[in-house]
């Protein structure tokens, strides 16, 4: 039995390897190199180390961790959309959950059911974890545009509205934070860096 699940779990962490190979359209800070979804997730867990005392709520941050590092994994079979694509909606969720219960389901089963309703948690956004892990997602992709001159912002021509509405959910989970990113975003109307 033990060994049965041992060899799920590795199947698992071989799997999600994949993940290093998801690029997504941010570039890293100071660069113009795309980051993968696998350093966005590290990132986001060591942001929610490190900031975690800016929740409005008490949290277990063990489980927005959780959130952090799997809530992309399903990117492996769905892709990832970029959160400003007109054409193609960003909470592409039917196809996540199919690639959810894949990828997870190489899991041994009461680990698998764990990390699905970890994944549909954060998805759902109504529980503090989950409002702070949402924060954390939006918050390092703005670090990123701003230390980039604009970043993708520039490149696909995103306007400081669009901006402002994909980031206002960082207010759910921090206000402190959100003041912070309100800021930045603003400055970067007056540096230029994106239009208004």
């Amino acid at each position: 039995m033990q060994t049965n699940d041992l060899l799920k779990q590795i199947s698992f962490i071989k799997e999600i390897d994949k993940l290093k190979y998801i690029q997504r359209k941010t570039k890293l800070f100071n660069s113009d190199r795309p980051k993968n979804d696998a350093e966005h997730s590290w990132h986001l867990a060591m942001m929610t180390l490190v900031l975690a005392e800016h929740s409005d709520k008490p949290i277990d941050i063990l489980k927005v961790l959780k959130m952090v590092l799997i809530h992309d994994i399903v990117e492996i079979d769905a892709g990832d959309i970029f959160i400003y694509d007109a054409e193609k909606n960003h909470t592409n969720t039917e196809e996540e959950l199919i690639a959810a219960k894949r990828i997870f389901g190489l899991l041994p089963t009461e680990q698998a059911e764990e990390f699905i309703a970890i994944w549909e948690e954060f998805e759902e956004g109504m529980t503090d974890e989950a409002k702070f892990a949402k924060a954390m997602d939006r918050f390092e992709p703005l670090l990123q545009n701003t230390s980039n001159n604009g970043g993708t912002w520039k490149e696909f021509n995103v306007s400081y509205q669009q901006v402002y509405d994909k980031k206002i959910a960082i207010k759910n989970g921090s206000a402190a934070i959100w003041n912070y990113a309100e800021n930045l975003i603003n400055e970067s109307v007056d540096r230029g860096i994106l239009t208004k």
